[in-house]
Protein backbone atom coordinates (compact mmCIF):
# COMPACT_ATOMS: atom_id res chain seq x y z
CA UNK A 1 0.00 0.00 0.00
CA UNK A 2 2.56 2.63 0.76
CA UNK A 3 4.64 1.09 -1.85
CA UNK A 4 2.23 1.75 -4.34
CA UNK A 5 1.87 5.40 -3.15
CA UNK A 6 5.70 5.62 -2.95
CA UNK A 7 5.98 4.31 -6.40
CA UNK A 8 3.08 6.67 -7.73
CA UNK A 9 4.65 10.14 -6.63
CA UNK A 10 8.19 8.89 -7.22
CA UNK A 11 8.31 11.86 -10.29
CA UNK A 12 7.23 14.75 -7.43
CA UNK A 13 9.68 12.80 -4.80
CA UNK A 14 12.70 13.23 -6.69
CA UNK A 15 11.66 16.77 -8.05
CA UNK A 16 11.33 17.88 -4.26
CA UNK A 17 14.66 15.68 -3.01
CA UNK A 18 16.53 17.71 -5.94
CA UNK A 19 14.99 20.78 -4.87
CA UNK A 20 15.66 20.72 -1.26
CA UNK A 21 19.44 19.57 -2.31
CA UNK A 22 20.00 22.68 -4.21
CA UNK A 23 18.97 24.77 -0.95
CA UNK A 24 20.71 22.97 1.21
CA UNK A 25 23.79 22.66 -0.81
CA UNK A 26 23.46 26.73 -1.20
CA UNK A 27 23.71 27.06 2.35
CA UNK A 28 26.60 25.33 3.05
CA UNK A 29 27.97 26.90 0.47
CA UNK A 30 27.58 30.52 1.32
CA UNK A 31 27.45 30.27 5.18
CA UNK A 32 31.60 29.03 5.32
CA UNK A 33 32.05 31.65 2.99
CA UNK A 34 30.07 34.59 5.33
CA UNK A 35 32.33 33.39 8.32
CA UNK A 36 35.39 34.14 6.95
CA UNK A 37 34.59 37.62 6.16
CA UNK A 38 33.26 37.72 9.31
CA UNK A 39 36.54 36.33 10.85
CA UNK A 40 38.38 38.90 9.01
CA UNK A 41 36.82 41.85 8.67
CA UNK A 42 34.26 42.41 11.24
CA UNK A 43 35.06 43.10 14.55
CA UNK A 44 33.15 42.14 17.87
CA UNK A 45 30.42 44.22 19.24
CA UNK A 46 30.02 46.62 16.88
CA UNK A 47 26.95 47.24 14.18
CA UNK A 48 28.50 44.67 11.29
CA UNK A 49 29.15 42.21 13.63
CA UNK A 50 25.30 42.71 14.30
CA UNK A 51 24.45 42.68 10.73
CA UNK A 52 26.81 39.21 9.77
CA UNK A 53 25.36 37.54 13.26
CA UNK A 54 21.69 38.54 11.67
CA UNK A 55 22.64 37.09 7.92
CA UNK A 56 23.84 33.83 9.52
CA UNK A 57 21.30 33.14 11.90
CA UNK A 58 18.51 33.48 8.98
CA UNK A 59 20.67 31.75 6.43
CA UNK A 60 21.05 28.53 8.87
CA UNK A 61 17.40 28.82 10.36
CA UNK A 62 15.08 29.98 7.49
CA UNK A 63 17.03 28.24 4.82
CA UNK A 64 19.23 25.53 5.82
CA UNK A 65 17.50 24.11 8.38
CA UNK A 66 14.08 23.56 6.25
CA UNK A 67 16.59 22.53 3.71
CA UNK A 68 18.04 19.66 5.51
CA UNK A 69 15.13 18.28 6.48
CA UNK A 70 12.82 18.23 3.25
CA UNK A 71 15.57 16.67 1.66
CA UNK A 72 16.31 14.06 4.44
CA UNK A 73 12.29 13.10 4.03
CA UNK A 74 12.31 13.14 0.42
CA UNK A 75 15.34 11.69 0.43
CA UNK A 76 14.03 8.83 2.88
CA UNK A 77 11.21 8.65 0.46
CA UNK A 78 13.04 7.65 -2.48
CA UNK A 79 15.03 5.05 -0.74
CA UNK A 80 11.99 3.17 0.49
CA UNK A 81 10.10 3.70 -2.89
CA UNK A 82 10.56 -0.25 -4.47
CA UNK A 83 12.85 -0.69 -7.15
CA UNK A 84 14.96 2.55 -6.72
CA UNK A 85 17.59 1.19 -4.24
CA UNK A 86 19.28 -2.24 -3.94
CA UNK A 87 21.66 -1.96 -1.25
CA UNK A 88 23.63 -4.93 -2.69
CA UNK A 89 25.13 -2.50 -4.33
CA UNK A 90 27.85 -0.30 -3.09
CA UNK A 91 26.57 3.22 -4.49
CA UNK A 92 24.08 3.77 -1.75
CA UNK A 93 26.19 3.25 0.38
CA UNK A 94 28.68 6.03 -0.53
CA UNK A 95 25.96 8.21 -0.97
CA UNK A 96 24.57 7.66 2.90
CA UNK A 97 27.73 8.28 4.07
CA UNK A 98 27.96 11.24 2.41
CA UNK A 99 24.95 12.52 3.42
CA UNK A 100 26.17 11.61 6.13
CA UNK A 101 29.01 13.53 5.90
CA UNK A 102 26.87 16.46 4.84
CA UNK A 103 24.66 16.23 7.82
CA UNK A 104 27.97 16.36 10.31
CA UNK A 105 28.92 20.09 8.30
CA UNK A 106 26.03 21.39 8.89
CA UNK A 107 25.95 21.09 12.51
CA UNK A 108 29.37 21.75 12.34
CA UNK A 109 28.30 25.35 11.02
CA UNK A 110 25.58 25.64 13.34
CA UNK A 111 28.01 25.57 16.33
CA UNK A 112 30.30 27.95 14.47
CA UNK A 113 27.30 30.44 14.06
CA UNK A 114 26.80 30.15 18.15
CA UNK A 115 30.68 30.69 18.29
CA UNK A 116 30.20 34.36 16.78
CA UNK A 117 26.51 34.99 18.42
CA UNK A 118 28.58 34.56 21.97
CA UNK A 119 31.73 36.63 20.73
CA UNK A 120 33.68 32.94 21.06
CA UNK A 121 34.94 32.53 17.79
CA UNK A 122 38.74 31.03 17.35
CA UNK A 123 38.68 29.73 13.99
CA UNK A 124 40.53 31.46 11.38
CA UNK A 125 38.97 32.70 7.73
CA UNK A 126 41.21 29.87 6.65
CA UNK A 127 39.87 27.29 8.97
CA UNK A 128 36.61 28.39 7.15
CA UNK A 129 37.92 28.81 3.63
CA UNK A 130 39.44 25.30 3.81
CA UNK A 131 36.32 23.60 5.83
CA UNK A 132 34.43 25.53 2.84
CA UNK A 133 35.77 22.93 0.41
CA UNK A 134 34.17 19.82 2.66
CA UNK A 135 30.29 20.32 1.06
CA UNK A 136 32.08 19.98 -2.86
CA UNK A 137 34.23 17.08 -2.20
CA UNK A 138 30.75 15.08 -1.02
CA UNK A 139 29.00 16.67 -3.48
CA UNK A 140 31.37 15.09 -6.13
CA UNK A 141 30.83 11.63 -4.05
CA UNK A 142 26.96 11.71 -3.81
CA UNK A 143 26.63 12.93 -8.10
CA UNK A 144 29.00 10.08 -9.25
CA UNK A 145 27.28 7.56 -6.71
CA UNK A 146 24.07 8.26 -7.92
CA UNK A 147 24.72 9.07 -11.75
CA UNK A 148 27.36 7.33 -12.71
CA UNK A 149 27.18 4.47 -10.06
CA UNK A 150 30.80 3.05 -10.46
CA UNK A 151 30.37 0.69 -7.85
CA UNK A 152 27.59 -1.22 -8.90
Amino acid sequence: MIGDFLAAAYPWTKSLHVMSVLAWMAGLFYLPRLFVYHAEQVGQGNDTDQLFQTMEYKLLRVIMNPAMIATWIFGLALVFTPGIVYWGDVWPWTKAAAVLGMTWFHHWLALRRKDFAKGENIRTGRTYRMMNELPTVLMVVIVISVIARPFS
